[in-house]
């Protein structure tokens, strides 16, 4: 064999030796990066006169495009690329462009996007030497192909992810099934730490909630009881309280991509055990109330998939472990507990919303505890007339005429009602006839000299006269006047005209306009406060933007129940006289009791109930 047929069969081998390494690496990626860099590394050899190529894979955070693979040298400048790669991104299709170096063609640059199901994934831009149609159609080809495997990594990674998510989403809930299964607070807490110690594989995982400031480790896992001031506990409580006041993940030796973040107590408690330690945050509402605590061998890392884990199951127990370790707490434990966080938010370095409201409160109370005001005693009122005279029916009759009604403002002698006088007159004329009858035998027996006869009619004609004056005077009646000026407060005949009435029934209630009396209902909490001679100020629904005086003059005994509460009938005198008032008006009257700090004004009901309640309790 010659020297040029050996030559040709060792760069023959050595070559399908490369290629069957970039083919085995493409299989083997770890990464999105590596699977680009691998795969664009093949395309260019597929691809004869490639001068330089790039792949841009979106970020599926930010949707925005990112260099991940360079060809044939990764710190290559690409930029040149830039503007292809942006016209395939925009336009969703593969993309030629002629590049020229004057009058001469220099090359192509080549475009090609790759979709991962309706997304689009990534974009391919190669740099081309000059070549013919039909070699740049085949250049086309192979790219479309290649992208097509691309595309179909990306489907496999995506699937791949999801898969994994998905396991992660199971383990995560059925550790939340494990700590669901217990009643109380430390069954849960112990059978959730255990669970997943054994599950990554951790030499000890310890969960601990905030109280009155400071960790506390409630749980180990495999440990049913713990041992309190140990060395062990508050190093555990100590990088449980690093984490929380940081509010993220802490880890030690520090995650590759992880937040950075100050652990000196980590790293403390990691030599005391030599362990590696990672403490994930239990957050309530965003704030941090608890924290979870990992170690490891120093030969098992953590990683980012332990401490999505983590942090998933971190925000679905937090809540419901935190409520349910509140409610197995006594109450004065939860008392000092609440006390405390409200002292640590008053006085700690953070909330200054809180200190400025607890500070206007405070000033508040001062001001309402030194201002002094007027002290009045309010209830609803009534206005009713000083005198009230009734309108009853003189004799059993029938209703003819009824032209008031109540409201009606009527005058002395005008009509208020008119019976029916029709079988009053046919009496009447039945006695005047009987009387005529009578008065003519009178006379015959006058000049007969009858002396007993005379006795007899004489008795029977003054009956006949009674009689005719009762009727007249029974007509006289029939209709009914007012006795004076005033308004009709009741009665309304209107609808009973031709009814019957019996005598003595009340027909019509009237009131004088001139002189009213003012009933307070005043709650029996504020009577004491109550006496005569006060004075006060009223004002009525009917006249909302006017105010009347009135001096307190009677406070009866008593009391009518209403909603619950007892009210005691006060009475008042009205200053001068308001010709629009009307009988039953109300409204609301304050009576000036004194004057008095402002804030016993408004809490004296709430001390005077506790002063009750207080009463009642003791022996």
């Amino acid at each position: 064999m010659s020297a040029t047929s050996s030559t040709a069969t060792r760069n023959a081998d050595g070559q399908s030796a490369a290629e069957a390494a970039l083919w085995s690496g493409l299989a083997a990626a770890r990464d999105t990066a590596e699977l680009c860099q691998r795969w664009l590394a093949i395309q260019c050899r597929m691809i004869a006169g490639v001068a330089g190529a790039v792949v841009l894979v979106r970020d599926e955070r930010t949707s925005n495009f990112a260099v991940t693979a360079v060809w044939p040298e990764v710190r290559r400048d690409m930029s040149y690329l830039g503007r292809t790669a942006q016209q395939a991104i925009v336009d969703r299709r593969t993309v030629v462009v002629p590049r020229r170096a004057g009058e001469e063609l220099a090359g192509f640059e080549l475009a090609q996007p790759v979709e991962s199901g309706d997304r689009q994934r990534a974009v391919v831009v190669l740099d081309l030497a000059p070549r013919a149609e039909p070699e740049l159609q085949n250049a086309l080809r192979l790219l479309h192909w290649g992208a097509a495997g691309l595309s179909a990594a990306f489907l496999r990674e995506d699937a791949a992810r999801e898969q994994a998510a998905r396991q992660r989403l199971q383990g995560v809930l059925e550790l939340v099934a494990v700590a669901g299964a217990h009643e109380g607070f430390n069954d849960a807490a112990t059978a959730l730490v255990t669970e997943l110690a054994r599950r990554l594989d951790c030499e000890r995982v310890s969960i601990g909630f905030l109280r009155r400031g400071r960790a506390k480790v409630d749980a180990l896992s495999h440990s049913a009881r713990l041992q309190t001031e140990t060395n062990l506990l508050r190093a555990i409580a100590g990088a449980m309280e690093e984490a929380i006041d940081q509010n993220v993940a802490v880890a030690e030796p520090p995650l590759a991509n992880g937040t950075p973040a100050a652990a000196v107590a980590h790293a403390a408690l990691a030599a005391t055990g030599e362990t590696n330690v990672l403490t994930v945050p239990l957050a309530v509402a965003g704030k941090a109330v608890g924290a979870l605590t990992l170690e490891r061998r120093r030969d098992r890392a953590f990683d980012a998939e332990g401490l999505e884990l983590c942090e998933a199951l971190a925000s679905l127990v937090a809540h419901p472990l935190d409520v349910q370790r509140r409610a197995d707490e006594s109450l004065g434990a939860r008392t000092v507990g609440a006390l405390h966080d409200h002292a640590s938010r008053l006085f700690g370095p953070r909330h200054p919303g809180y200190k400025l409201a607890a500070g206007a409160l405070a000033v508040l109370a001062l001001a309402l505890a030194l201002v002094r005001a007027d002290f009045r005693v309010s209830s609803p009122t009534t206005l009713e007339p000083l005198v009230q005279q009734a309108a009853v029916a003189p004799f059993d009759g029938y209703v003819r005429e009824a032209p008031v009604r109540p409201g009606d403002l009527v005058k002395q002698g005008q009509p208020l009602a008119r019976l029916d006088d029709r079988e009053l007159k046919l009496e009447r004329l039945k006695w005047l006839s009987q009387q005529e009858e009578l008065s003519k035998q009178f006379r015959v027996a006058m000049a007969d000299r009858n002396a007993s006869q005379v006795q007899i009619v004489s008795a029977q004609l003054e009956q006949a006269r009674a009689q005719v004056a009762r009727a007249e005077e029974q007509l006289a009646r029939t209709a009914l006047v007012a006795p004076f000026d005033g308004v009709v407060v009741s009665g309304d005949l209107t609808q009973q005209l031709g009814a019957p009435v019996e005598r003595g029934r009340v027909l019509f209630e009237l009131a004088p306009l001139s002189t009213f009396r003012l009933v307070l209902k005043v709650d029996e909490r504020d009577v004491g406060y109550v006496t005569p001679g006060q004075r006060g100020t009223l004002v009525l629904a009917a006249f909302p933007g006017e105010s009347i005086g009135f001096e307190v003059t009677r406070v009866t005994p008593v009391s009518t129940p209403r909603e619950g509460r007892n009210y005691f009938r006060v009475e008042a005198a009205l200053d001068g006289n308001e010709p629009r008032l009307r009988p039953g008006m109300e409204g609301v009257g304050k009576i000036d009791v004194g004057r008095a700090s402002v804030a016993w004004i408004w809490t004296r009901q709430i001390i005077d109930a506790a002063r009750l309640a207080l009463w009642s309790w003791l022996p």
